[in-house]
């Protein structure tokens, strides 16, 4: 591969001081660096405020009326707009709110709020202090919220009365108060509360309007860039979440630099990522990245179907004029199903919309073919983690867009050095599966560490393959250097000595003109040792036989992949279970199949599709 992107990848490579101090260019310092990378930190002598590069650099840049947040609530049906100069101006105060409780350069803040632009404002007022926020989905149970409380030990908690979801209300204030009741740390914090019309609730704790009657505009602290922006929690597989760390001067600068190469949008522009600020695609692509490069973003409260139809998206984009859109897989997959031949899209204009990028989930190849013919547009798939903060692999769009392969997301990007080891750490041949690791030092933007918690780091990601970075995914690399991401690497079975991938097999059942998603898992079977089971949901008006679809699905897997996959299980569901963020269940389902214990994820979506699903397969 020659061209642009190989000139820049291999510049990120073997002269990184210079391609990152270059990038480093983009940022405003109060010091800039000199240094690119030493000591295992980025910009070490680096110093700046990343709320200043958020929000004051464009309104002191003449900029202040330029449209900097649109907050839209398919849920209440109302919107808001903030121009930079009245979103600095509300994040300024709110920053003067956290120091007059006691909130210093370092102390923790969480904040557990729903899709409110207080949520954006509360983000960016930690980061003008130097305050370390770290944002809990709205809507966690008490015992999740508790964990993080005891592991972050944060000065002050900010939250919300209350979300709203469709058909129903989540009252916030008594998970709050139970979570405090469960606490294990001396000091707990302060609490302030911003109440929403329709979810009244009383408290003993503070009042976020009332906080404000008093507050002036506070200035921004500068810190060292290898200071830490923020902690997001992962769920762990010991139970235990990991608080992956985030730091400033890299966050900004990797975050800055993807907005022009990878998503192509820049000052004035509209990105809307459909995600929610409890993820790490919210943090780096709803409040950050877009605000780095004076663009406007949109926080969207609401659902891609039901909130109020599966045309939800569309009137979005037309209402906005969005030039890119972020959403996962199961969004799109969650629309097809409810409107599989995009009838509501006619309703809307969306010719302002240049790309669709996805990521969360792997992109089937058949829900990409449905986007791309439905909406005309390039759809981008691209792959990244919670730990990275950005994408690993993308389709760069704004340095050299590159052929678009169905089922890939393309190539590495530049700083991220991905390469495919088998079990014993010897690289494999292009096209051969392995697991997928990145080669030390990661970029800047990725994680610097789990807090408090440096040994489990350690175990998680660097133990495995010295000199690489773990990223816990199977997949390969073909001969022109397209990346593809089967799944987990847990997501690999054993068939008769056939080391087979299920995503390759989700991928020829998701194929099926009936199915609008599916799941393959594998079980115990005293022969092979393993075999795959899919699990099915049909399209909106479908009437296929369970016996029929069955017929189907094996004979296209036996075709595609082959006799020795012995794919013959086929169960049809009502839902997948999936986490808030779309990811399906995959581990949990399998655990049922094994009639094995297994604890509700407190990352899942509706847990009564759970419970539906064990009373189905456990019958």
């Amino acid at each position: 591969m020659t061209g642009e992107y190989r000139s820049a990848f291999d510049s990120s490579i073997s002269d990184r001081e210079k391609f990152w101090l270059d990038a480093a260019s983009e940022v405003d310092w109060v010091t800039p660096p000199t240094t690119a990378f030493t000591g295992g930190r980025w910009f070490p002598d680096g110093s700046l405020n990343t709320c200043f590069n958020a929000l004051d650099r464009h309104v002191d840049a003449g900029n202040g009326d330029r449209t900097a947040l649109i907050y839209d609530s398919a849920m209440l049906g109302t919107t808001r707009s903030y121009t930079y100069s009245e979103l600095l101006d509300e994040v300024a105060r709110f920053a003067w709110v956290l120091r007059t409780n006691g909130v210093c350069a370092g102390d923790r803040v969480i904040l557990y709020l729903p899709m409110i632009p207080e949520a954006v404002v509360a983000m960016l007022a930690c980061a003008r202090i130097g305050a370390v926020h770290s944002v809990v989905f709205g809507g966690f149970a008490a015992k999740e919220l508790a964990a993080r409380i005891d592991d972050a030990q944060p000065v002050l908690l900010v939250t919300a009365s209350g979300g709203f979801e469709p058909g129903r209300t989540i009252e916030y204030l008594p998970i709050v108060q139970k979570a405090l009741s469960l606490t294990t740390t001396a000091a707990q914090p302060n609490v302030i509360v911003k109440t929403r019309d329709g979810i009244p609730g009383e408290h003993p704790w503070l009042d976020w309007d009332d906080q404000y009657v008093n507050a002036v505009a506070l200035e921004p602290v500068t810190v060292q860039a290898t200071d830490p922006l923020y902690i997001l929690y992962t769920s762990g597989t010991t139970g235990k979440p990991k608080g992956v760390v985030r730091d400033n001067g890299g966050h900004a600068v990797a975050l800055t630099w993807s907005m022009r190469n990878i998503y192509d949008i820049g000052a004035g522009q509209v990105m809307w990522t459909a995600s929610d600020v409890g993820w790490v695609v919210g943090h780096s692509y709803i409040v950050y990245a877009p605000l780095f490069a004076g663009a406007t973003t949109v926080l969207y409260e609401g659902k891609p179907v039901g909130t109020p139809d599966a045309g939800a998206f569309w009137r979005v984009i037309d209402d906005y004029k969005v030039r890119a859109l972020f959403t996962a897989p199961t969004a799109l997959r969650a629309v097809r199903k409810v409107d599989p031949h995009a009838e509501e899209l006619a309703k809307y204009d969306i010719g302002s919309l240049e790309t669709l990028f996805v990521a969360g989930e792997r992109l089937d190849p058949d829900t990409y073919a449905w986007a791309s013919d439905t909406l005309g547009v390039p759809v981008v798939d691209h792959w990244w983690q919670t730990e990275t903060g950005w994408p690993i692999c993308s389709n760069l769009r704004g340095l050299e867009p590159l052929p678009i392969k169905s089922g890939s997301p393309t190539v590495a990007v530049p700083g991220f050095q991905v390469e495919i080891l088998d079990a014993t750490g010897t690289l494999v041949d292009a096209g051969t599966e392995g697991n997928i690791v990145v080669k030390l030092p990661l970029p800047p933007g990725t994680l610097v560490g789990l807090w408090n918690d440096q040994d489990r780091f350690q175990r998680s990601y660097l133990e495995t393959f010295p000199g690489y970075y773990l990223t816990g995914d199977s997949g390969y690399i073909d001969a022109e250097g397209y990346v593809y991401v089967l799944g987990r690497s847990d997501d690999v079975i054993n068939v008769a000595g056939h080391r087979l991938s299920t995503g390759s097999m989700e991928a020829v059942v998701a194929s099926h003109p009936a199915v609008a998603e599916c799941a393959v898992i594998g079980i115990h079977d005293e022969i092979k040792g393993q075999r795959p089971s899919g699990y099915v949901v049909l399209k909106a008006g479908e009437t296929i036989t369970e016996d029929r679809l069955r017929e189907d699905l094996v004979a296209m897997v036996r075709d595609q992949i082959g006799a020795l996959a012995t794919f013959r299980d086929v169960t049809v569901v009502g839902a997948l279970p999936k986490t808030r963020s779309g990811k399906i269940l995959r581990k949990t389902m399998r655990q049922i199949v094994a009639g094995e214990e297994y604890g509700v994820p407190s990352t899942i979506e509706d847990p009564a599709v759970l419970d539906a699903l064990e009373k189905l397969l456990r019958r």
